[in-house]
């Protein structure tokens, strides 16, 4: 259970203003909001399994304490990553004007594509190289779908009133905690 509601967190927090939640809002202006929201699951159970596979790969291969300072490098990276921000480049706005009879692939494609690379999907990999495999898929997973539901749900209504920036402060301030605890925690300072 902890480490659902550490991945659901870390995974929400980084995914607020994140070009795929772009997406999602973008999505949604012009197609059903379950249809949006099926598709972002289907991608994200995907590509989130593929990080989770990745990140115990790299559990099994690399010492304990060296994974943690490097995931920990990693969420301060994210920080910095998070306060930069994203913004749809125009082909993923292309992505999105796309879709007609097929709109439940193509967003999903559209999805899958945006998150190869994307900082939840290493923020994934980082979390799955020390803890419970599954319970990091799902919690991934599934604070992913809520970030990108609340998008879904709320951005079209609230778009120009959400206090992005303090969003952005408040997600990076989250990364360098986790980030600075993993440090500790590597270096045999805490755990």
């Amino acid at each position: 259970m902890d480490a659902f509601l550490l991945s659901f967190g870390v995974i929400f927090l980084a995914e607020l203003g994140d070009k795929s939640q772009l997406m999602a809002m973008t999505f949604a202006t012009r197609y059903r909001p379950l249809v949006v929201l099926a598709a972002v699951t289907v991608a994200t159970l995907l590509v989130h399994a593929g990080s989770v596979i990745v990140g115990r790969v790299f559990a099994l291969a690399l010492p304990r304490d060296l994974i943690s300072i490097v995931a920990g490098v990693a969420f301060l990276v994210f920080a910095a990553w998070t306060i930069r921000g994203d913004e749809l480049g125009e082909d993923d706005e292309s992505r999105a004007a796309r879709g007609g009879r097929w709109a439940l692939v193509t967003i999903g494609t559209a999805f899958f594509l945006a998150e190869l690379g994307d900082k939840t999907m290493l923020a994934t990999i980082t979390l799955a190289t020390t803890n419970e495999p599954i319970a990091t898929w799902l919690g991934s997973t599934a604070g992913m779908v809520a970030a990108d539901a609340l998008a879904i749900g709320v951005g079209a209504v609230l778009g120009s009133r959400l206090p992005e920036r303090a969003i952005k402060v408040f997600a990076a301030a989250a990364f360098v905690v986790f980030g600075l605890l993993l440090i500790a925690e590597g270096l045999g300072f805490i755990g």
